[in-house]
């Protein structure tokens, strides 16, 4: 028999959540996705050290230590990774735009345009990329615009049903629910344990799966932060998975069956829902664990591209 991880590729998409470049060109995804602390770790490693002193020494042809310059710079080192990534990867790749402008479409907006761009200076047409952002009411509508204009987007930070109904409204390209920091927030809310089927993160895809599918919505669910293979397992047959280099190597070493677990085939009939801004809010507001989480993963992603600005300020002085 072949391993999970061959089975799984039958019937999803199974895409690395990683910058780790030798891990991706063993597992050959079809994709790759990336996010600031992806980035960070990976700019951190011997493969991206040329790329990290590139990026400063361009810097310091800009005009070195201006927050605007130290902006382009780190914009520079992430589609530096990226750009790597997409010589290794078939399909797509996901870059960032700064968790800091989570609340701002229109700069949202022009970041987009700006890693964008420089792709294209490097020969990587948009339709290689996915400009990734925070599911926040001003990220989807950010993500709204850039769809009308070819550009697609993957909307991370997803972690509930109202979030996911504002992206399928506005035509998003790919949502990301985040089913291990669900785990996480019930665990620590709870204190119980739960199997792969109980598990809050599996049911709160499932659920999207199913809405999407029983209203012909075309966005792609890519069910993305696993904190073991039963999630995985228990999400067989989605449209797309972004996993880790670790959680990959486990599939592919065990030999068992892999049954599949959801499918267009067996989706129940539900209705359409349409939220305006305020019932987004209040959807929001009314779910604790949503909001947390939320907050929270933009705080990281914010933390970490902080971090890597005080090391391209550092190294602009050196």
């Amino acid at each position: 028999m072949t391993s999970k991880l061959e089975q799984l590729r039958s019937m999803t998409t199974v895409v690395a959540d990683t910058g780790d470049i030798e891990a991706v060109r063993r597992l050959k995804p079809v994709d790759c996705t990336t996010n600031p602390s992806i980035v960070l770790k990976a700019l951190g490693t011997d493969a991206f050290q040329d790329a990290f002193q590139e990026a400063i020494t361009w810097g310091k042809a800009k005009g070195g230590q201006d927050h605007a310059v130290i902006g382009a710079i780190a914009d520079r080192m992430a589609i530096s990774v990226g750009a790597a990534l997409a010589e290794l990867v078939p399909g797509r790749v996901s870059t960032e735009v700064d968790a800091d402008l989570s609340f701002d479409t229109k700069a949202s907006i022009d970041k987009a345009h700006q890693i964008v761009a420089g792709y294209k200076e490097r020969g990587i047409e948009k339709d290689r990329i996915l400009i990734k952002l925070a599911s926040t009411w001003e990220g989807i509508r950010a993500a709204e615009v850039l769809q009308k204009e070819g550009i697609d987007c993957n909307l991370t930070l997803l972690f509930s049903k109202a979030q996911a109904i504002a992206c399928a409204e506005a035509k998003v390209f790919l949502i990301s629910p985040f089913v291990g920091r669900i785990l996480d927030w019930y665990k620590k809310s709870t204190g119980e344990d739960y199997t792969s089927e109980t598990d809050p993160g599996v049911v709160s895809v499932r659920s999207i799966y199913n809405y999407y599918k029983a209203n012909g919505i075309g966005t792609i669910v890519m069910g993305a932060s696993f904190r073991n293979a039963g999630e995985i397992e228990a999400l067989a047959g989605c449209d797309r998975l972004t996993i880790s280099p670790q959680l990959l190597d486990e599939l592919n070493a065990d030999q068992g069956a892999l049954a599949r677990a959801l499918s267009p085939d067996t989706v129940k009939a539900e209705p359409l829902v349409s939220l305006d801004e305020k019932a987004f809010r209040w959807a929001m507001n009314q779910d604790a664990m949503a909001t947390e989480k939320l907050a929270e993963g933009i705080r990281g992603f914010a933390k970490d591209m902080d971090t890597l600005r005080g090391q391209i300020a550092k190294a602009l002085t050196a």
